[in-house]
C-alpha cells in the first residue's frame, strides 16, 4: 500500500508518494516530525526519528526526485540534481541509501530550501 507524505519548509512544500517498503513504513509511523534542513549540492537532507537497515535494493545513484533514506545519518535524502560527487550530472548520494519513493511533480522546488530551514514532514491528506 503506497503512502503520501508532505514536506514543508518556509518557502514551499511538496508531496511525495512512497512505496511499501520497511523503511517507508517506519517513516510514516514516525510522522508528524520536524527537523532542520541541510544541503549538499543539489540535495536536501534532514534527520528524522527513524531507525532502518539498508534494504537489498539500496542504491547510491538515483534519479532526481527520488525519496531516499540515508541509514547512517538517519536522514531523509532528497536529491533534485547533481551532488558534489556526481559524475555527468547524475544524482549520486554520499553512500547507498534506501529508495522509498518519488517526489510528486517537479523536484526542483527543493532548490528553495536553505541550510538551517525548519522542515516539517506529515502524512498528506
Amino acid at each position: 500500500m503506497a503512502s503520501r507524505i508532505r514536506i514543508a519548509w518556509p518557502r514551499g512544500e511538496l508531496t511525495a508518494t512512497l512505496a511499501d517498503t520497511p523503511t517507508a513504513r517506519a517513516l510514516v509511523a514516525s510522522l508528524p516530525a520536524e527537523s532542520v534542513a541541510a544541503t549538499w549540492g543539489e540535495e536536501v537532507y534532514f534527520e528524522l526519528p527513524v531507525a532502518a537497515r539498508l534494504e537489498p535494493d539500496a542504491r547510491q545513484v538515483v534519479e532526481a526526485g527520488a525519496v531516499c533514506f540515508w541509514v547512517e545519518g538517519r536522514s531523509l535524502a532528497l536529491p533534485f540534481g547533481p551532488t558534489p560527487i556526481a559524475r555527468a550530472g547524475e544524482c549520486r548520494l554520499v553512500t547507498k541509501c534506501n529508495v522509498l519513493g518519488r517526489i510528486d511533480g517537479d523536484p526542483r522546488a527543493l532548490a528553495a530550501v536553505r541550510a538551517g530551514d525548519p522542515v516539517r514532514v506529515t502524512i498528506a491528506e
